[in-house]
């Protein structure tokens, strides 16, 4: 390593982050960059730790431990330090497709591995990876490099998501002809209509890349829902393979009296058409939580994003309700490393909404009961009670109701943010895709092949609800299956 002791002489920094009171009034990304003699100091902070568990890509625990993609963070780190950034961003790209995406939404699951972390703050990985790919962008070194030759084979790709454009972008690259799909009116699936713009903003850096593919010659098809405005067999028939990556987008209502009432609504719904109206300006068809009591039930990032978005539309109140128990602040000794840390963390939405009510909008271990409605049929209250979890016989854990914690809590506007149950089935079920006891569509991990000849599947469509980074491993792999596939 350039700093051996680089470890030891420099503590963990990352830049601040936009103040809270200028970032919540418009939509811009809240992350800010260092300076590059700073973000030289903190790739010194790399160890030459000889088994770097930071790109290892581990499942431990049923949870991810490591890189998905395997990055090659150690080198690029030491690249960073040495001033070599044209370098650093050729061993990134080696391994991600869209570090540009990853630095900015992913929970960077590589830091709670590393082995730094087992005694001091982490290295700052995520935000070197950032750092990387933004002086590429910067200094112009992220040219269009089409293939020099074409293979003569064409692939259909069924969704614009980060799995659908991680086997896009390889496909192209490997020469082959690729057409992606997408039923939304914007490419990008859940990176343009899942993650708000002041996360990751869809002019400014999903737009740049897809300019980037298409340049390369990937073509894309938008407001076209395969399995409805085209079928599966014509798409199989056009061209040599398919790759199904629609995600897992069938959300987990939430089954209680009352679910009916007006002002109840999916997160992604929510969302989608908030990022909408930030795009098109003048849309007025979007939910909007102005001066109303929000009440986000699901604790995970979908929430805080909704958090996040409730306070820039100009909320009354928002409340996030959680039913899991509130995270230590520090590792369990039933959580070692190197598996993810199942710590208390402050996200952006979290942190946004202390500052300007004064708290954490968190309540944990409670429950919904009812949504209450009014003479209209609107919301106006969630009823609640407070829960421990127990476990039965054969060691699954089910919550026990706690007596008089009952609790009435005034909402004008409720968002559903409890995760996702799997993939949509129209297109499956119309194809006669197999799918997996989960729902999802079945497909091994390694050949991504489905029972259909020549169809595979990636992505969230395949696994279930995941990371980004997960889907780019799952994207970039069910490629390469692709290409051995043409050339049988």
């Amino acid at each position: 390593m350039g700093k051996a002791t680089g470890f030891i002489e420099y503590q963990r920094e990352v830049p601040e982050e936009r103040p809270v009171k200028d970032r919540i009034k418009d939509w811009q990304e809240f992350k800010t960059k260092f300076s590059e003699d700073a973000a030289k100091i903190q790739g010194a902070r790399c160890m030459e730790c000889g088994i770097p568990f930071c790109h290892s890509g581990l499942e431990i625990g049923g949870m991810v431990s490591g890189c998905p993609v395997n990055n090659l963070i150690p080198e690029w780190n030491d690249l960073i330090y040495k001033g070599k950034w044209e370098e650093a961003v050729k061993r990134l790209l080696k391994t991600n497709n869209f570090p540009e995406f990853t630095g900015r939404v992913c929970p960077a699951p590589c830091e709670g591995s590393c082995t730094l972390g087992l005694n001091e703050p982490a290295v700052t990985i995520k935000q070197n990876e950032y750092q990387i790919i933004e002086k590429a962008f910067a200094e112009g070194w992220m040219e269009p490099q089409p293939p020099e030759t074409r293979s003569g084979k064409s692939v259909a790709v069924v969704g614009s998501g980060p799995a659908g454009l991680a086997a896009a972008d390889q496909l192209n690259k490997l020469g082959h002809w690729v057409k992606v799909y997408e039923r939304q009116d914007r490419i990008g699936g859940l990176l343009t209509y899942g993650i708000p713009n002041m996360k990751l903003d869809k002019e400014e850096v999903v737009k740049r890349r897809l300019d980037i593919m298409e340049a390369e010659g990937v073509e894309f098809v938008v407001s076209t829902e395969v399995g409805i405005d085209i079928s599966l067999t014509e798409l199989q028939k056009e061209n040599d393979a398919v790759v199904l990556a629609g995600g897992a987008t069938k959300a987990r209502d939430l089954k209680v009296p009352g679910r009916d009432a007006e002002g109840v609504h999916f997160a992604v719904k929510f969302l989608k058409e908030n990022t909408k109206k930030v795009l098109d300006k003048d849309n007025p068809d979007y939910i909007s939580a102005e001066d109303k009591d929000v009440i986000v039930i699901g604790g995970g990032d979908t929430g805080t994003d909704c958090v996040a978005t409730s306070i820039r539309q100009g909320c009354n109140s928002v409340t996030q309700f959680e039913i899991m128990p509130q995270p230590p602040e520090a590792r369990q000794d039933s959580n070692p490393w190197p598996e993810w840390p199942k710590t208390e963390k402050i996200d952006y939405g979290q942190e946004e909404a202390t500052e300007l009510y004064g708290a954490d909008p968190r309540e944990y271990l409670i429950m919904t009961k009812e949504i209450i409605k009014d003479d209209s049929g609107h919301v106006k209250a969630i009823r609640t009670v407070k829960i421990n979890w127990d476990k039965d016989e054969q060691g699954n854990f089910y919550p026990v109701e706690k007596e008089d914690t009952e609790k009435i809590w005034p909402a004008d506007l409720v968002l559903i943010a409890m995760g996702f149950l799997g993939p949509e089935e129209t297109l499956i079920n119309a194809a006669g895709l197999e799918q997996d006891a989960r729902s999802n569509v079945k497909a091994n991990y390694g050949d991504f092949r489905t029972n259909l000849d020549g169809v595979f599947a990636a992505g969230d469509m395949r696994k279930g609800q995941s990371l980004v980074v997960n889907a780019i491993d799952e994207g970039r792999k069910a490629a390469k299956s692709v290409d051995q596939y043409l050339a049988e």
